[in-house]
């Protein structure tokens, strides 16, 4: 899916200017161009049986100053939803800030995205990571820093709140500026949410595990505390496991407990990869959803990906059958 290929992109331009900045200055940058096409072509209601057509864009700059200290900045263009539930394409700032070295250790500081959990990057397939999105931590202002533990691994650790500055606004259509007063687990203006998350690799396996706490909101009735575990393992280079659960206890700020599991493998046959995906998300209010899916992705010409999933969701006791399909761009230098 588009997070996953971008989040790879991510990890390589990262890689890159980190070696850059330590001897010499430069700009360098990555971002995908989504097109998609999404139908529910089946369901027990058929009120559900709509078609959506989408584009997304998103771009990740990093100018490298030479001197271990590096500047960046992300760019997201999507569908997004103002207060009152409208919706329109809009263009916004989803990171800025200063990233630099201290042994070891690098920091960034501004809007960041904390690090917890991996199923997005790590789940292959359109609807791979489609439940496990639910909980992934983004436009935070706060400090990160990452560890490097060497053969021990990488430790993730963050200090943040919600963006309510300008910069949670959206250029185009505006979805309109974050307030504390709209409450929201982690909503606080106070750096008193924090996550921590350790990745560790041997040999075709990788480990991740981690924990976060998001203190209450204007008009939450609970702390939002949880934890993940994930685990993958590629075998001879082309069949891949990968498995993600994770647990909250005030999911949201909300009196719910959620839990959540996604179970994923993909196999690739030259330039195509074939997925399966088996995932559920249990909120107590809510109840359980659960999603099984099929897809099936093309690379081609270094920059180009079409891929098509099927898709059952289970929700409420009703059951939608999906059909995705979507082109991918790879941009940059």
């Amino acid at each position: 899916m588009y997070i996953q290929r971008f989040a790879a992109l991510v990890g390589t331009i990262a890689c890159a200017t980190a070696a850059q900045a330590q001897d010499q200055s430069g700009f360098a940058w990555e971002g995908l161009v989504e097109l998609g096409f999404e139908s529910v072509y089946s369901s027990d209601t058929p009120a559900n049986e709509t078609d959506t057509a989408y584009a997304k864009g998103e771009f990740l700059g990093i100018y490298a100053f030479g001197n271990g200290v590096s500047i960046f900045a992300g760019l997201t263009f999507e569908e997004v939803e103002d207060a009152a539930a409208n919706t329109g394409y809009g263009l916004y700032l989803d990171q800025l800030g200063l990233e630099f070295g201290i042994g070891p250790a690098t920091v960034q500081l501004g809007k960041v995205h904390p690090a917890f959990g991996t199923a997005w990057d790590e789940a292959a397939g359109y609807f791979g990571s489609t439940l496990a999105e639910d909980y992934e931590l983004s436009e935070q202002i706060g400090a990160l820093t990452d560890l490097d533990l060497g053969a021990a691994g990488v430790l993730s650790v963050g200090l943040f709140y919600a963006d309510d500055t300008a910069l949670s606004q959206s250029a185009g259509f505006n979805r309109g500026r974050n307030s504390t007063a709209l409450g929201g687990a982690g909503n606080t203006r106070r750096l008193d949410n924090a996550s921590l998350q350790w990745h560790g690799t041997f040999g075709d396996t990788r480990v991740w595990a981690g924990a976060r706490h998001l203190s209450a909101g204007a008009g939450d009735v609970s702390d939002e505390t949880g934890g993940f575990l994930a685990i993958g393992h590629t075998f001879r280079g082309a069949l891949d496991f990968f498995a993600e659960a994770a647990v909250f206890d005030g999911y949201g700020g909300t009196a719910d407990n959620a839990r959540f599991v996604t179970l994923n493998a993909a196999y690739a046959v030259g330039d195509v990869t074939l997925s399966g995906t088996v995932a559920t998300r249990d909120v107590d209010s809510l109840g359980k959803t659960e999603l099984l899916s099929i897809g099936a992705e093309y690379e081609f010409g270094d920059r180009y990906l079409v891929g098509a999933a099927l898709a059952r969701i289970e929700e409420a006791s009703v059951t939608d059958y999906v059909f995705g399909v979507n082109f991918e761009i790879a941009l940059g230098n």
